[in-house]
């Protein structure tokens, strides 16, 4: 019996799951409740911990706590694809082996931010980490918070080099990446959209799903959104796509992810909007829009 592709594998919809708090403390009853609402709905898979999970205000403890009850409450309903990034390729590896022994599936890698390293430095960073775990990895590129990008040859390079390398969640935003990652890379190796609004394109032309913030709030509408077009069904998808867009622009260009989701869902009562600085509670214009945009697509209680 053949074993699926990284492309076949990571096909679909996966959430990155925000980190709902309590007074200051990670709630893990709550965040049990929202992976019980994601796997009800048929999601591929969870990403804890990554941006939208504000990875950069957990501990370290925190952080395996986390990749720990989404895997055991999950128990298999999805896939978890572990955040393990960091600017700091050892920490970044202990990240990662620590998210193998916890049992998640896979580890969501960002590229590097800050020191900006080159692209033999992301090479290197990258091929250091698969060396020590035996995890899949998916790369994470998005050089609007890295302020770099992995290269389409960098990409290939590691692709060649690492046999668990096995995709990369694309945050460019534009096709034209994905068609150059598809040209570049065997049909095996999976593309995953970064960006919601740029989903149904991204698949048009070579991705496999997404990495989905709005999925939070409608993972119903997402995970049939990718289906559809994954069997071909454009014009369905299409029109789901033209229904919910205007909420997948406002949870990207209200404020700063998170901001956006945990405040929409608090409006719809799945979870409270509370954040860790220096994330700070989105605008009363900028509620007031949001909450006119999910009341129009009757998202609202």
């Amino acid at each position: 019996m053949s074993h699926p592709t990284p492309s076949e594998r990571f096909a679909g919809v996966h959430t990155a799951l925000i980190t709902p708090f309590q007074d200051g403390a990670f709630d893990a009853p709550a965040f049990r409740n929202l992976i019980d609402l994601q796997c009800q709905a048929g999601i591929a898979g969870i990403v804890p911990v990554g941006t939208t999970g504000e990875s950069p205000t957990l501990s370290h403890q925190e952080h395996a706590r986390v990749i720990e009850t989404a895997v055991q409450h999950t128990a298999g309903r999805a896939l978890i694809i572990a955040g393990t990034g960091s600017n700091s390729t050892s920490e970044a590896i202990s990240l990662t082996k620590a998210a193998e022994r916890a049992g998640a599936d896979a580890a969501l890698l960002v590229a590097p931010y800050y020191n900006k390293p080159s692209q033999e430095g992301l090479f290197l960073h990258f091929q250091a980490i698969a060396g020590a775990a035996a995890l899949p990895l998916i790369l994470y590129s998005i050089p609007g918070r890295c302020g770099i990008e992995i290269g389409v040859e960098t990409v290939a390079r590691l692709a060649a080099a690492a046999p668990t390398i096995a995709g990369i969640k694309e945050a460019g935003g534009t096709p034209e990446r994905v068609s150059q990652l598809r040209e570049a890379l065997p049909n095996s190796f999976a593309i995953l959209s970064g960006d919601d609004s740029l989903t149904l394109p991204f698949l048009a032309v070579g991705a496999c799903g997404v990495v989905s913030v709005a999925a939070n709030l409608i993972p119903q509408v997402m995970a049939d959104l990718v289906r559809l077009a994954l069997s071909g069904d454009w014009d369905e998808a299409r029109a789901l796509h033209t229904r919910y867009y205007p909420v997948l622009r406002a949870l990207l260009q209200l404020d700063t992810n998170p901001v956006p989701i945990k405040t929409a869902m608090e409006l719809a009562g799945l979870a409270n909007a509370e954040l860790r600085l220096p994330l700070a509670p989105m605008s009363t214009p900028g509620r007031q829009q949001l909450s006119q945009v999910l009341r129009d697509l009757d998202l609202l209680p």
